[in-house]
């Protein structure tokens, strides 16, 4: 069943909501705070690319507080190993049994701090519960429950002791966006309340990790008219035929960006989606898929530009309300 317009409706203000309440420890970032909220409602997970200092732990903490879940933080380091990561099984003299101690990956948001500095197979240790929601240790799968969603972050900065993700890795995730630093009125609000050192703390749920759960599968039903079905695989298409890319936008990427773009129209009010949502979201949703060609990135091509040329020049197809 479709989603109704009183659905969408309530959607949105419940969206808002959630925004809203995390505003109070990261402020004057309400445009990342909407992505990440959007990303855990369409089930996916986030990659921060930023500067130390710009709010990420602040971020994770909040957004734990405000649906009612658990945060864990995990420093990624080169010595970490994978059961660091998922949890290990041991012996248990006393019970004469094995026991499964979790890791910390088994939490509402997980933020993986510098993810980039773990070796590849402790960052490899992700890639099934980021797929597919669950942990398998010596053979025993584990759901990690709803929702979940991996913030990960990687400072641009500073590369020496540092692992490039593998673009099946960044592939799993559904954004890459960044923070940044706050305009100045709000980094004068900051600095002002330097006493508090976590905003965070202070917020109270506003939401259970159940109606969380609903508030996805809601988003789910909302509506992609077929024309912009066509719309998103025409411009998949046309990162893939570049002469500035060798890997273009995936099936996978497509997919994500479908999810996410029902989640973005419900928490506008609307159950059906708009062609304008698709601009909205195709930088962060899109361009860390991008394989670029060593010449033309050498020449100064990016993701960011590729994906505007390809937006720009491609027709946009008219959607009305009848079609929702």
């Amino acid at each position: 069943m479709s989603m109704s317009h009183d659905e969408a409706q309530w959607f949105s203000t419940a969206f808002d909501q959630i925004v809203s309440t995390i505003s109070q420890a990261l402020l004057g970032k309400e445009h990342v705070i909407r992505l990440t909220v959007a990303a855990m409602l369409a089930e996916g997970h986030i990659l921060l690319e930023d500067a130390p200092g710009t709010g990420k732990t602040s971020l994770a903490r909040a957004l734990a507080a405000t649906v009612s879940g658990s945060d864990k933080r995990i420093q990624f380091t080169p010595d970490l190993l994978p059961t660091d990561v998922t949890g290990v099984t041991v012996y248990d003299q006393r019970k004469g049994d094995f026991d499964f101690r979790p890791g910390p990956i088994f939490a509402s948001i997980v933020l993986a701090d510098e993810i980039n500095r773990a070796s590849p197979k402790t960052q490899s240790a992700l890639l099934e519960v980021m797929e597919e929601g669950h942990v398998t240790v010596d053979g025993i799968t584990r759901p990690v429950g709803r929702p979940f969603m991996v913030i990960a972050t990687q400072n641009p900065i500073e590369q020496a002791g540092t692992y490039r993700l593998p673009e099946a890795q960044l592939d799993r995730f559904l954004m890459k966006t960044s923070i940044g630093y706050p305009d100045r009125a709000s980094t004068v609000e900051i600095i002002s309340g330097a006493a508090v050192k976590n905003r965070a703390a202070s917020i109270a749920p506003i939401i259970t990790t159940q109606a969380v759960a609903g508030m996805a599968d809601l988003a789910s039903t909302a509506l992609v008219p077929d024309s912009v079905l066509e719309y998103i695989a025409e411009l998949t298409e046309k990162t893939r035929s570049t002469h500035e890319t060798r890997i273009g936008v995936s099936v996978r990427g497509a997919l994500a960006m479908t999810r996410v773009a029902k989640v973005w129209a419900a928490s506008q009010g609307r159950e059906f989606v708009l062609p304008d949502d698709i601009k909205d979201l195709a930088a962060p949703v899109w361009t860390h898929r991008f394989v670029l060609d060593p010449e033309a990135e050498f020449a100064g091509a990016t993701a960011e530009k590729i994906v505007a040329r390809v937006i720009a020049e491609t027709p946009v197809p008219t959607v009305g309300r009848a079609q929702g």
